[in-house]
């Protein structure tokens, strides 16, 4: 039994097609097929029932996957050791980050990131925050960048920025209000985002006045805050948008913009690893940073933290 085995083994667990696994780990799909019959033959057992499809693993294929991801990810542990011993600040490292955060914050630190550590391969994907805890946990990510505090036993944070939440109120929805505070806020006038952005969390936590009418006659929620300005636009409601967005907007819709008064409803923005991590010294790297850019565009500090987490309240 060897390590590539078991990579390749996992590798057609995800993709469920021996082609497209061979693909994604640059072998022939000969060679491919040729090691996984070779550890099947070894344990004298079937991984994958082939005659499925898309293919499917066995019973005891599912057993030996978990396993295979424990060794692999241990295995990887021992490099990680080594190169933290030497102070090397390289190799692959897999980095989450929420949808709400990437397009404000990643153009921020990424460039700056790459030229000071360019021998870190920086892999970085989108996730909500419930799959981003998962994959750290299980090993598939390095780190995350997330809304916090999560209160995880076994994730450890560290606070990059407090950003306040800010109201976007066309002319027909603001009543002559310089500054909002939580009672301003009626929960069916507001657009929000769809189910699992921590983002919606953050605004219905936020909200004192809940009402059990909708007095709206459409229902509505969405992935992008572009798409919630341009219906507020039109007079159908009023949205919260993250501070950093609403540097971007343009002379006309900053018009619409109202902000709260202190302490300022804000959610935490941290940097989120397992407790088990090894690569700490890339996430120190990759935390100062973030850090060294974040601080002359954020620097709000009379706020209140706002939890990415559902509070029921009411009817919510």
């Amino acid at each position: 039994m060897t390590i590539t085995q078991l990579q390749y083994v996992l590798a057609v667990a995800e993709y469920k097609n021996f082609t497209l696994a061979a693909e994604k780990c640059f072998v022939t799909q000969p060679t491919l097929s040729m090691q996984i019959q070779k550890l099947e033959e070894e344990l004298d057992i079937k991984i994958f029932d082939r005659n499925s499809k898309p293919i499917k693993l066995t019973e005891v294929g599912e057993q030996i996957v978990h396993q295979a991801k424990n060794i692999i990810n241990e295995s990887d542990r021992i490099k990680d050791i080594v190169d933290q011993q030497k102070g090397f600040i390289g190799g692959n490292f897999k980095l989450g980050i929420i949808p709400t955060i990437t397009p404000t914050l990643l153009p921020m630190f990424l460039t700056n990131f790459i030229n000071k550590y360019p021998k870190v391969n920086l892999i970085i994907e989108e996730y909500n925050t419930e799959d981003m805890m998962a994959r750290l946990r299980n090993g598939l990510l390095d780190a995350g960048i997330a809304a916090t505090p999560l209160l995880e036993p076994d994730i450890k944070e560290y606070t990059l920025y407090y950003e306040p939440f800010v109201g976007y109120f066309p002319d027909s929805f603001r009543k002559n209000k310089e500054e909002l505070t939580p009672e301003d806020l009626e929960i069916n006038q507001i657009l929000l985002l769809k189910d699992g952005h921590c983002f919606k969390n953050g605004i219905l936590n936020i909200c004192k006045n809940f009402k059990t009418a909708n007095d709206k006659n459409f229902e509505f929620s969405s992935g992008s805050f572009e798409t919630l300005i341009k219906l507020s636009n039109e007079g159908l409601g009023v949205t919260l948008l993250p501070y950093l967005h609403t540097l971007d907007l343009n002379e006309k819709n900053k018009k619409n913009i109202l902000h709260f008064k202190d302490p300022k409803p804000s959610r935490e923005v941290s940097l989120i690893f397992a407790k088990s991590e090894l690569k700490l010294h890339i996430i120190e790297a990759l935390r100062a940073t973030i850090l060294g850019v974040v601080k002359g565009a954020i620097t709000f500090q009379d706020v209140e933290i706002i939890s990415p987490k559902i509070h029921k309240k009411g009817i919510v």
